[in-house]
């Protein structure tokens, strides 16, 4: 059984889609918050359209927080071109502001760009106004690089406003794998956490802030394609 962000999504039934409160996707990772689910079982035109594509593929998301990175997500964007893979980036307002040309890399390299905050706080802990500045002030410096504004946002330690439901459109996306990579350098034992747990239709999360993470990310890559996997963006993952 998936939460990701806004949509519910159960495995056993395959291409069954849920809408729900983003309050249900805090309480999935553990944040103390109020919430109400509201649930809808006709899904948009595109989901249904989606859900008719070849099933067949075994694909699995790989997704980096916390950039981009000055040191690092140069490294990573050439290691997914030189395997062919699309990826998607949350990143933090701050960060993208003091590196407008990475972001233009990621955007060029063919890569899904979400929102994660822009100073990478917990937005359950600040009133509504300062939660909406956190993601409108990152929105808009995305969107002053590439052109256009972020649809999906993964809120730090997956931490969400049930209320700012109303307040936006965005659809907040969590995660299935999460290999812990930000607490050891050692890119073998975050490999290993992610190939034994991950599954099929899988949202991986990884940062793209130590080497370490960026070398595991190539590792869990290679294997998995010489699985068959195959490699897409969060929007693929949730829309099918």
């Amino acid at each position: 059984m998936r939460i990701a962000g806004s949509w519910f999504y159960n495995k056993k039934k395959r291409g069954r889609l849920i809408w729900v409160t983003a309050g249900m996707a805090c309480m999935a990772a553990g944040c103390c918050a109020a919430f109400c689910m509201q649930v809808s079982l006709r899904a948009p035109t595109e989901v249904r359209e989606a859900m008719a594509m070849d099933e067949s593929v075994k694909k699995v998301a790989i997704t980096f927080d916390d950039g981009p990175n000055p040191d690092y997500t140069e490294m990573l964007l050439s290691g997914l071109k030189e395997r062919g893979v699309n990826a998607t980036f949350f990143l933090l307002g701050k960060e993208v502001e003091q590196y407008p040309e990475i972001v233009k890399k990621i955007h060029e390299g063919g890569h899904l760009i979400g929102t994660h905050s822009y100073e990478h706080v917990n937005l359950s802990n600040l009133t509504d106004a300062a939660a909406i500045e956190q993601v409108d002030k990152t929105n808009a410096a995305i969107h002053a690089i590439i052109g256009e504004f972020p649809e999906y946002i993964r809120p730090p330690f997956g931490c969400w406003k049930p209320n700012l439901d109303y307040e936006t459109t965005m659809i907040e996306v969590l995660w299935d794998v999460d290999p812990k990579d930000w607490a050891t350098s050692n890119s073998s034992v975050i490999a290993q956490r992610v190939l034994g747990d991950v599954e099929e239709n899988d949202i991986i999360l990884l940062h793209d802030a130590s080497e370490s993470s960026v070398l595991a990310a190539f590792k869990i890559i290679d294997e998995l394609k010489s699985q068959g996997y195959t490699f897409v963006t969060v929007e693929e993952i949730l829309l099918e």
